[in-house]
């Protein structure tokens, strides 16, 4: 029984704190063990959705450091994501 997508793409998170409080929240409701098949798995992917924004974040953040770290100053931008 094949059904088509019913939830609309998940936004992208307004900041890192967003992201991280979600991801917890999610992480809890996953551990509960009371959710569907279904909606275990679409929450899981959700989640790894959130992982993979955190880690970028970081990234970006851990770049920025090392740019001030070696005495080069720049303006930094969310676009550096």
């Amino acid at each position: 029984m094949a059904t088509a997508s019913k939830h609309a793409p998940a936004a992208t998170p307004a900041s890192y704190e967003a992201a991280l409080q979600e991801l917890e929240q999610l992480v809890a409701k996953l551990e509960a063990g009371d959710m569907p098949l279904e909606q275990l798995l679409t929450q899981y992917q959700r989640g790894a959705e959130l992982m993979n924004f955190c880690r970028d974040c970081l990234a970006a953040v851990q770049a920025q450091v090392k740019v001030l770290d070696q005495g080069v100053l720049k303006t930094w931008t969310s676009d550096e994501r």
